[in-house]
C-alpha cells in the first residue's frame, strides 16, 4: 500500500514546518540555518513516529520533515551529496521466507511506502541540487555488499538508507500531515567502514540546504498537485 501525502492548510511561516531528526548533532545542523521547529526524535523509525506524534499533539503544524544523515547507494547519491526523497518506504518491514523477502503488504496488510508531495519534492530538490528518489527505512544499517545488493534488487530506486523517515511519515499520516524527507550522506551503503564515513561533511551538507530550503517550503502551496 502507498500512503499518498494529504492536502493541508498554507503555510505562513517557518513556524508551521516540524522537522524530526534523529540525534542533537543533526537537530543543531538544521537549527543553525532553519527557523523552524527542529526535534530531535530519536533512533529508528519507533521513536521518530513517537516523539513526531507527541510533538504534532502538541502543536499542530502544515508540514513535517523526516532529515539527516545516511548511508547512499553509490554511484547515485556519493558521498556529501543530498537526497530529497519521492519515496518513502520500510525496507524491512515484512518477513522472511524461503523464497526472500516478502514486505508486510504482501501479507495483506499494513502500509510500507509514503510519497511525499511531488511538486514540493520538485521544489526542494531544484534549490539544493539535490538528487531525487526512494530513502529506505532500515532497522539495521547494511553493513554488507549482499545486503546492498538485496536492497538495491528490491528498490531498484533507492538512493539512500536511514532509521527514521518511515516513523516519522507514519506518524504525519495519522495527523493528515503531509511528509517531506531530506538527507545527507555520510557513508556508502554497503561493508562497514566506520573510516570512511564523513558525518562532519554531511552535517555541514544539511545545514547549507536548510539555509536554501527556508524560502521554498515557506512559499509553498500543498494544494499543487503537479
Amino acid at each position: 500500500m502507498v500512503v499518498q501525502a494529504q492536502e493541508g492548510r498554507l503555510i505562513t511561516s517557518a513556524a508551521d514546518i516540524l522537522v524530526a531528526t534523529a540525534v542533537p548533532a543533526e537537530r543543531d545542523a538544521v537549527a543553525r540555518t532553519f527557523p523552524g521547529r527542529v526535534i530531535a526524535a530519536g533512533v529508528g523509525p519507533a521513536a521518530a513516529a513517537a516523539a513526531t506524534a507527541k510533538a504534532l499533539s502538541t502543536a499542530p503544524c502544515a508540514l513535517v520533515i523526516s532529515a539527516g544523515i545516511a548511508g547512499g547507494f553509490l554511484p547515485e547519491a556519493p558521498v556529501g551529496s543530498l537526497v530529497v526523497a519521492d519515496e518513502i518506504t520500510a525496507a524491512d518491514l515484512g518477513a522472511e521466507t524461503p523464497d526472500g523477502f516478502v514486505p508486510v503488504t504482501d501479507l495483506g496488510f499494513g502500509t510500507v511506502t509514503h510519497r511525499p508531495p511531488a511538486a514540493l519534492v520538485r521544489q526542494c530538490a531544484t534549490a539544493t541540487g539535490a538528487r531525487t528518489g526512494a530513502v529506505l527505512t532500515v532497522s539495521t544499517v547494511t553493513g554488507t555488499a549482499s545486503r546492498a545488493t538485496a536492497l538495491r534488487t528490491r528498490h531498484p530506486s533507492a538512493l539512500a538508507e536511514a532509521m527514521e523517515g518511515f516513523g516519522v511519515a507514519e506518524a504525519a499520516a495519522a495527523h493528515h500531515v503531509p511528509v517531506l524527507e531530506i538527507r545527507a550522506v555520510s557513508n556508502p551503503v554497503g561493508p562497514r567502514d566506520r573510516a570512511a564515513w564523513r558525518v562532519g561533511d554531511a552535517l555541514t551538507a544539511l545545514t547549507e540546504a536548510f539555509g536554501k530550503l527556508t524560502p521554498v517550503l515557506e512559499s509553498w502551496n500543498p494544494h499543487d498537485t503537479r
